[in-house]
Order: C-alpha cells, then sequence, then structure tokens
C-alpha cells in the first residue's frame, strides 16, 4: 500500500483527499489511499511518521508550512528552500523526508498559461500582492522569476509593504496586475473583499485570485466589473497538486 495524506489542524474539509482518492479511481491507480492526518501540535509529527511506515507522501497545510521544517531532513531549493514554507513531503524508502512547495509551481504554471491566452508578455507586467502570508512568499518566488516587479500591499505600511489606504491611481496605472493571496473573500465570507479602489480599475488591469470558493469572488466580481480581466485560484489548485503527485513519484 501506498499511503499519502495531508497534515494540518483543523481539516474540516479536505481538496486534497477528494482530488487524490478520485484520481486513484479515474486513472486505475492500484494500492494507493489518501488520507487526513489532524495534528494539533507539529510536535505530533514524528509519531505520524513512526506509525504510518508505508506513508511516501504527504501535503501540509495551515497551521504547520514553516513550522514542519525543523523536522525534515532537506528542503527543495528551487521551491520550498526559496520560499521558507513547506506544503508538500516526499518520503524516501531510506525515511529522508524533503519538503516542496508546489503552490510556488503551480502559481507560477496558472500565471503563464493564463497570461499566454490573453497575448501578454510576463515581463510587461508589473504587479501588486495583496497580503503577506506565505501563500504571498510563493507568489513573490514566482514573479521573480517571470521577472515580474511587485509590490507588496498590507494592512500596515512598512519599509516593505504599501498600505491599501496608498494604493493611487499613479500606482494602479503602473502596476496593472494586482495578485490576492489572502483569504479574504472565501467562503463562508463571500460579501468580503480586499480595500482597493475597485472604482479606479479598468480593462487594462488583470486580477488573479488564489481563493477558488467561491469561483468567482466579490474581488473579481468587481474587476470584471469595471473590464479587468479576471483569474480564480482553481488552475493553480489542480497544477500544485499533480505538480505534488509528480513529486512523490520521482525516480530517487
Amino acid at each position: 500500500m501506498h499511503r499519502y495524506g495531508l497534515i494540518g489542524y483543523p481539516l474540516s474539509h479536505s481538496f486534497s483527499q477528494k482530488y487524490f482518492t478520485e484520481k486513484f479511481e479515474k486513472e486505475g491507480i492500484p494500492d494507493s489511499r489518501y488520507d487526513l492526518f489532524e495534528l494539533p501540535e507539529i510536535t505530533d509529527f514524528p509519531q505520524l511518521i513512526a506509525s504510518t511506515p508505508d506513508l511516501v507522501g504527504l501535503n501540509v497545510t495551515i497551521p504547520h508550512k514553516q513550522v514542519v521544517i525543523p523536522f525534515l531532513d532537506e528542503l527543495d531549493p528551487a521551491s520550498a528552500g526559496r520560499v521558507g514554507a513547506v506544503n508538500t513531503i516526499r518520503i524516501l524508502p531510506d525515511g529522508r523526508k524533503i519538503g516542496y512547495n508546489t503552490d510556488y509551481y503551480g502559481f507560477r504554471l496558472s500565471l503563464e498559461l493564463w497570461l499566454k491566452s490573453l497575448d501578454i508578455l510576463p515581463v510587461s507586467l508589473q504587479a501588486l500582492v495583496l497580503g503577506n502570508g506565505g501563500a504571498a512568499k510563493a507568489v513573490i518566488a514566482a514573479l521573480g522569476d517571470l521577472q515580474i516587479r511587485y509590490r507588496l500591499i498590507s494592512r500596515q505600511q512598512t519599509a516593505e509593504a504599501l498600505s491599501y489606504e496608498s494604493i493611487s491611481p499613479e500606482i494602479l496605472d503602473e502596476y496593472r496586475l494586482i495578485i490576492n493571496t489572502s483569504p479574504v473573500g472565501t467562503y463562508p465570507n463571500v460579501e468580503a473583499s480586499p480595500a482597493i479602489p475597485y472604482g479606479m480599475l479598468n480593462s487594462g488591469h488583470l486580477l488573479y485570485d488564489l481563493v477558488y470558493n467561491p469561483a468567482e469572488t466579490r474581488f473579481l466580481q468587481q474587476g470584471r466589473e469595471h473590464g479587468a480581466a479576471t483569474h480564480n485560484g482553481l488552475p493553480m489548485l489542480y497544477l500544485q497538486a499533480e505538480k505534488a503527485w509528480e513529486i512523490w513519484n520521482q525516480q530517487a
């Protein structure tokens, strides 16, 4: 049996479990299962590994994406090592545990495909990144690789970030791509949206929301109403899941 799973707390619902269980059935992948492992504390992680010897791969969600790192043997330098957060772990036959960040891969590829469909070169854009949590770190790494300059937007103005209140027409003229990395607008709080000046948006703007539930957030809806192109987080979710599967099944 090849066992995969998700660690985090709480785990009231899981895209990953549904996705991989359906994948195993649809693609006829034998002797595989995907389980949810609720870990209230990351200090429970070694016991999980010890008690589940057939584990070969894990996904990691809130609140363990950063605190799991000291329990791993290695970080993928191209993703988790740069981002500073782990959402996928590969467990090798010799017991070594390697951390990856597939949010980085999923976001980068989904953005590249979207921009290609719009016939827009990434290097022609500059981006505003809304939020400064773990998801923002993956987004920033991908933007850097695509040579897209960015500015962080946060609730409090800092040396690294502008405040929402400081977003001016001049800034929006310069930064056409706006990426929401925060959970604002996620179901059930569907009427909430990041506090940007939507009335200043136009057909030259592109709004990308990492949120995938609902499919059209209030953030995207307001962008669309002002002529902006919009893109939600569902393609990124599927791409990062497939990247995790590729990582778990690559040759040692």
